[in-house]
C-alpha cells in the first residue's frame, strides 16, 4: 500500500509539473507584456545595438586646424593627415577662438595646432610639437584623430632622421629608423573595433534582464489577479514547492535555449562578429547561464507587487552591470566592494566566461572559473527560489483558511 500511495504521489507531482509548466508556458504567449521581454526585445536589441556598431571604428572625423606656422612643413603635415582614413579636415582657422567656436557648433570633434616656432625648431634641431584638442564626449573621436595625428608625426619623424643621419645606404636607413624592428598584432579583436568586444558582453547582458523582466512582469501580473496579493494561486496543482519551481523554470528554459541560440549565435554571425569557439562547449557553458539567470530572476520577482514595478527596479541596472562585468570597464581597475557585488549576478561571470569562448576560442577547462561560478549560482538561487515559493504556498493556504472560515462564518449569519 505504501508503494502505490508513494507512486501516486509521484504521478500526481509530476501531473501538476506539467500542468503549471503548460500553464505558465500559455501565459507567456497570451500576456503582451511578457510577449515582448521574451521574444520582441531580445529579437530586435541584438539587431539595433548591432547596426549601431556595425562599423566598428568611426572613420573621417571632422576637425579644424590652427597653423601659426605657415610653413611647406606644417602644410605637409596636415595634408598628410587629412590623407589619413580616420580625420577629414573642414575648416582652417585663424585663431582658438574661432576653432573653440566650431567645436561648440559640433561642426568638429576636434581641433590641431601648430604652433609658430614649428618648422624654425625643426630646422635648428630642437624638439617641437603638435597639440591637439578633443571633444571627449565620444572617445573614438579621441581615438582616431590621436592615432592619425600619432601615425603621420612617427612617419615625418623617421623621414627627418633620415635626411639628417648622412646615410649611404638604404639598409643604413632602415637600422636609423627602426633599431629595434617590432611587428603590431591585434589579438582576438584584429579591427581594433568596439563592437567586436563590446557587442558580445551586451548579447549576454540581454538574456539576463530580459528574463529578469520577463518573470518580473508574469509575477506581478499574477499578484494584481490574486485576491490576497500573493505570488501562488489558490490551487491545489499549486500545493508543492519543487513542481511549482521545476515547472515554471522548464517553461521559462524552452523559451530562453531558443532565444539564446538567436543572441549568440545568429546575430554574430549576420554581422561578421568573431566567432571562434566550438558550439559544444558553448552549448554547454549557457546550460548553468541559463539555470542561475531563471532561478535568479524567480527569486528577484518576490520583490515585485505590480505589473509596473519590475521596470523601475531591474532597467536602470543593466548600465551598471554592463561597467562591473569587467568588459566595458578594465576589470583591474574596479574597486573590490565593486567587483564582490558584480559576483551576485550570473551576468558577470557568464560575459567573462563567453568572450573567452566565443572570442578568443577558449576550452570549457580553460574557463572553469566561470562555468563553476554559474553552476554554484545556480544551486544557490535555485535553493532561494524553493524558500520564496514554499513561502508563498504557505501564505495561500493561510488565506484560503481565512476565506473559508469567513464563508462559513456568512452562511452560519444568513442561517440565523
Amino acid at each position: 500500500m505504501k508503494d502505490i500511495k508513494l507512486k501516486d504521489k509521484i504521478a500526481e507531482g509530476f501531473n501538476d509539473l506539467f500542468y503549471i509548466w503548460k500553464r505558465e508556458f500559455q501565459t507567456t504567449f497570451r500576456d503582451q507584456g511578457v510577449l515582448i521581454f521574451f521574444i520582441l526585445v531580445p529579437l530586435a536589441y541584438p539587431l539595433l545595438y548591432s547596426f549601431i556598431y556595425n562599423n566598428e571604428v568611426v572613420r573621417e572625423v571632422p576637425a579644424v586646424v590652427v597653423d601659426d606656422s605657415h610653413s611647406s612643413l606644417s602644410r605637409e603635415y596636415l595634408r598628410k593627415v587629412d590623407a589619413t582614413p580616420d580625420v577629414h579636415i573642414v575648416f582652417y582657422c585663424a585663431d582658438m577662438e574661432e576653432a573653440k567656436q566650431l567645436l561648440k557648433n559640433r561642426a568638429a570633434y576636434g581641433v590641431i595646432y601648430i604652433p609658430s616656432d614649428f618648422s624654425e625648431n625643426i630646422a635648428k634641431g630642437k624638439q617641437t610639437q603638435v597639440s591637439i584638442y578633443c571633444d571627449m564626449s565620444g572617445l573614438l573621436y579621441y581615438k582616431s584623430i590621436l592615432l592619425a595625428n600619432t601615425a603621420v608625426s612617427l612617419d615625418m619623424n623617421k623621414d627627418i632622421k633620415i635626411a639628417r643621419s648622412g646615410n649611404t645606404t638604404d639598409r643604413q636607413d632602415e637600422i636609423t629608423t627602426y633599431p629595434i624592428e617590432y611587428e603590431e598584432v591585434s589579438i582576438y579583436n584584429p579591427t581594433a573595433g568596439f563592437a567586436a568586444f563590446l557587442i558580445p558582453a551586451v548579447l549576454v547582458l540581454i538574456i539576463q534582464q530580459t528574463l529578469l523582466l520577463g518573470i518580473g512582469l508574469s509575477a506581478g501580473t499574477a499578484r494584481e489577479n490574486n485576491r490576497f496579493k500573493d505570488l501562488v494561486p489558490i490551487n491545489r496543482h499549486y500545493n508543492g514547492t519543487l513542481r511549482i519551481v521545476f515547472g515554471k523554470g522548464l517553461s521559462y528554459f524552452l523559451v530562453y535555449v531558443l532565444i539564446s541560440f538567436y543572441v549568440l549565435c545568429i546575430v554574430p554571425k549576420m554581422f561578421s562578429l568573431n566567432q571562434i569557439g566550438e558550439f559544444g562547449t558553448l552549448a554547454l557553458f549557457l546550460l548553468p547561464y541559463l539555470a542561475a539567470c531563471i532561478f535568479f530572476a524567480m527569486t528577484a520577482s518576490i520583490a515585485i507587487r505590480n505589473r509596473e514595478t519590475c521596470m523601475l527596479i531591474f532597467v536602470f541596472t543593466s548600465v551598471p552591470l554592463l561597467f562591473i562585468s569587467g568588459i566595458s570597464w578594465p576589470g583591474a581597475a574596479i574597486p573590490p566592494f565593486w567587483k564582490y557585488v558584480s559576483y551576485i549576478f550570473p551576468s558577470t561571470f557568464g560575459i567573462n566566461g563567453f568572450v573567452k569562448i566565443n572570442n578568443m576560442g577558449a576550452s570549457l577547462n580553460e574557463v572553469s572559473l566561470e562555468y563553476k561560478a554559474l553552476w554554484v549560482q545556480a544551486g544557490i538561487y535555485f535553493i532561494t527560489t524553493c524558500w520564496v515559493y514554499r513561502w508563498q504556498i504557505l501564505m495561500s493556504r493561510r488565506h484560503a483558511i481565512e476565506r473559508y472560515k469567513e464563508l462559513k462564518a456568512k452562511e452560519s449569519f444568513a442561517k440565523k
